[in-house]
């Protein structure tokens, strides 16, 4: 079986023995509630393939589960994975829509080996035109780009927007606010592209794209946006936090010649979709996981360990110029999330109300009025016809927003439609920073251990994977 998996990698994703050799060994996935006292384990075994474990990580991100504990492997080109998942709240997953939701899709077979070659590819589509946007950051730009959209008869339908190191990058899908009546649907006339485009570009002043698009796993909007922010270079004007004195996330990359690999080590503050995040940059950055394993740590904090290599040559990190650029690749793409959801003196809004013709230009041009910018926004609207918006917003300068603020953005948009879900700053931030302060420390005090992590305590660490025998069959 070995052999065959070692085949199949290495042939093209199209190619038909490669497909006749992953209908033989098809994904299996066991979801267990039983094994831990804790936690919901997942363990999830198949032909390995680029950007398997990325796509598994997704569907738990995606589903909004915790991942407290993972290993995961992909020696001899099968790629086994073990996850501990809960809830917001801590508990076990005992939904039987979520389980079976689960089961089905990383079963799927379609899952992993998707018919676009590229999966950050654009696929045609009738339903949506998704427009991409990167450039620098200012306060009011989400504002004027909704009046653009508005002006130009776009109906926005969901979108993403993150801010990081000065730098932008939006998500937008958007239908035809002129055929509504008809259902909407994608913006198909060329010329009306272009000028979309042109205006879009001109407001940017940087990287502007229009296009048809579709399919969710093509066009997964958390993989776009660091993908696009990967290839604005936003990675490049980093260490603002580190001048400003905040604590930071601590990446080191190592040397493991023994076995032919780079040892990645990251820590930080735990967070959702973490893991989901640091994969995901590798990915893009064309770096296979072989081993790896995650936990959450007393207080708070996270620590991830990686060992790679890259994917064009099966070798480790050549140089320090290379360390050097993984290394702020990877604090960006964790950071870049954090930069709104996580203290920063950010206010979180959320804003419910029916959805219509310019709701999300008028809610933006309050938030420029009364002198905020917008560090993070999420906008999804509902089948039925409810539109819910959420935004991370601060001072133009990064500072609390105050109470009188809030209460004038509350009279302007309406008490029935806006609710404050949290207001950063204050004392909880400080005392989130001392305690991400003493993780550090700790983290700088064990960094010469951390290549016997996995390979001398591969068992100690999830001993659940004791009793795989496809452990022994690949170790």
């Amino acid at each position: 079986m070995a052999l065959m998996a070692a085949a199949a990698a290495s042939m093209d994703d199209h190619d038909e023995y490669a497909k006749l050799v992953r209908g033989m060994n098809p994904p299996r996935v066991v979801i267990d509630n039983d094994a831990c006292d804790d936690a919901t384990v997942i363990r999830v075994d198949s032909v390995n393939s680029h950007g398997t474990l990325l796509a598994v990580v997704q569907v738990i991100a995606d589903l909004n589960l915790f991942i407290r504990k993972a290993y995961f492997s992909s020696d001899g080109n099968w790629f086994m994975d073990v996850f501990n998942v809960t809830d917001r709240d801590g508990n076990k997953v005992v939904d039987a829509s979520t389980i079976s939701y689960i089961q089905k899709t990383l079963e799927s077979d379609h899952w992993y080996y998707p018919d676009a070659r590229n999966t950050v590819g654009i696929v045609p589509s009738s339903e949506y035109t998704s427009i991409e946007l990167t450039g620098t950051d200012r306060p009011g730009l989400l504002s004027e780009i909704c009046a653009v959209l508005t002006a130009m008869g776009c109906a926005v339908r969901t979108a993403e927007l993150w801010t990081h190191n000065t730098r932008v990058a939006a998500v937008v899908h958007v239908t035809d606010a002129s055929s509504s009546a008809s259902g909407g649907g994608a913006i198909e006339d060329p010329a009306r592209l272009a000028a979309i485009r042109s205006r879009l570009g001109h407001l940017l002043r940087g990287h502007t794209d229009v296009r048809a698009a579709g399919s969710s796993l093509a066009h997964h909007m958390d993989r776009r946006l660091h993908h696009l922010m990967l290839t604005d270079h936003n990675h490049i004007s980093g260490g603002a936090a580190a001048a400003a004195g905040e604590s930071r996330t601590e990446v080191s990359v190592t040397s493991c010649e023994e076995r032919g690999y780079s040892s990645v080590v990251v820590r930080c503050r735990d967070r959702p979709k973490l893991l989901f995040d640091t994969v995901c940059a590798m990915t893009d950055m064309e770096y296979v996981v072989h081993h790896g394993a995650v936990a959450a740590e007393p207080g708070g904090g996270a620590y991830q360990e990686y060992y790679i290599r890259r994917r064009a040559d099966g070798l480790a990190v050549a140089c320090d110029v290379e360390r050097r650029r993984l290394v702020r690749c990877l604090e960006a793409a964790i950071e870049r999330r954090t930069t709104a959801a996580e203290g920063n003196n950010c206010l979180e809004l959320e804003v419910c109300a029916g959805d219509r013709a310019g709701l999300l230009s008028d809610v933006t041009r309050v938030f420029r009025e009364n002198g905020l910018t917008i560090r993070r926004a999420e906008i999804s609207s509902t089948a039925g016809g409810e539109a819910v918006d959420t935004f991370y917003l601060s001072g133009t300068q990064g500072e609390v927003v105050e109470e009188e603020t809030i209460e004038a953005i509350r009279k302007q948009i309406g008490e029935a439609t806006l609710r404050v879900k949290s207001n950063g700053g204050g004392g909880a931030v400080a005392e989130g920073r001392r305690k991400d302060g003493g993780g550090g420390e700790e983290a700088g005090a064990g960094a010469g251990t951390t290549t016997a992590f996995i390979f001398g305590n591969l068992f100690k660490f999830y001993r659940p994977f004791q009793g795989f025998s496809l452990v022994k069959l690949y170790s």
